[in-house]
């Protein structure tokens, strides 16, 4: 029993940061439609911003992830300006080639600059180096804090978007975006928003990530990016609370296929779910089939 809970612990840790991930996914998705591969780059990012400010300005961690959320809010919205609004006309595999083109874009420039080699994330405060022992469960600080980041931003998101003005504007636009136009919405200031909001997660994630791994590198965005949108189409894509039952699935999975000695096969283990949740029910867990005009 005790060894199951350590590990309800463990998935419960990462669940939280592929949930971060997988929220923007699914709500770029959920407005435009556009499945946004640069989204694990910009996590990447944020990891990165979290890793300088701790360095170099040896700022608190808290600090830094404030700093790593802004910055990747401001990229996200320029990405989104730059790259995707030109092309919000044209078809889908447009769009999707042009984000594959993004991520890479993102990749191999930071890889210019920082190297490729990993780096190791700043020493933490004391507060976040303790570990608590709950009747054999060990718990350490640094879980504590990454689910209650996690939860409090989750619920902030929750709060935006279901109670203010701009989160009613983000559910009209995801449902018909000529009609909300039509009411006064402006979609392209809602589209923004999104991107601000997804990417700011991401940015947040990455500074989880790095506390939580202690190794940051250019390329450690790809997996998890795929991993959290495994999440995302596993719940439904396009539906929030479905790419945190996703997450936490993913999150999950990954844990208990480790703790029995296979940790090699864990990535394969969250695709392998990927096609059996197609397979079984292609719109996702929470999807629902919804006809399209051709």
């Amino acid at each position: 029993m005790t060894e199951i809970l350590q590990q309800v612990v463990n998935a419960l840790s990462l669940g939280s940061i592929y949930a971060l991930i997988a929220l923007g996914y699914t709500m770029v998705y959920g407005i435009i439609k556009l499945i946004n591969f640069a989204h694990g780059e910009i996590y990447m990012i944020g990891a990165f911003v979290g890793y300088w400010t701790m360095r170099v300005f040896h700022l608190d961690f808290f600090v830094a992830l404030i700093a790593a959320m802004i910055i990747c809010m401001v990229l996200g919205v320029l990405i989104e300006r730059i790259a995707y609004r030109p092309l919000r006309q044209s078809t889908r595999l447009a769009s999707l080639i042009t984000a594959i083109g993004v991520s890479l874009l993102l990749q191999y420039t930071m890889m210019r600059f920082v190297g490729a080699d990993p780096r190791a994330y700043p020493p933490l405060p004391d507060y976040m180096n303790q570990s608590f022992n709950l009747g054999g469960v060990v718990i350490k600080s640094q879980q504590l804090v990454i689910i209650g980041i996690s939860v409090l931003l989750m619920i902030g998101l929750q709060f935006i978007v279901k109670t203010t003005r701009m989160g009613k504007a983000m559910r009209a636009v995801s449902q018909d975006p000529e009609a909300a136009q039509l009411m006064g919405i402006g979609v392209d200031r809602t589209i923004s928003f999104t991107f601000a909001l997804g990417s700011a997660l991401a940015g947040a994630a990455g500074v989880l990530v790095g506390v939580y791994y202690n190794s940051i590198n250019p390329f450690m965005g790809i997996m998890p990016g795929l991993k959290a949108f495994v999440a995302a189409v596993f719940g439904g894509i396009g539906i929030i609370p479905g790419a945190l039952i996703g997450a936490y699935v993913i999150g999950g999975s990954e844990t208990l296929v480790s703790s029995l000695g296979f940790s090699l096969l864990r990535d394969g283990v969250v695709f392998a779910i990927l096609i059996a949740i197609l397979s079984l029910k292609p719109t996702g867990l929470l999807g629902k089939n919804v006809r399209e005009k051709v």
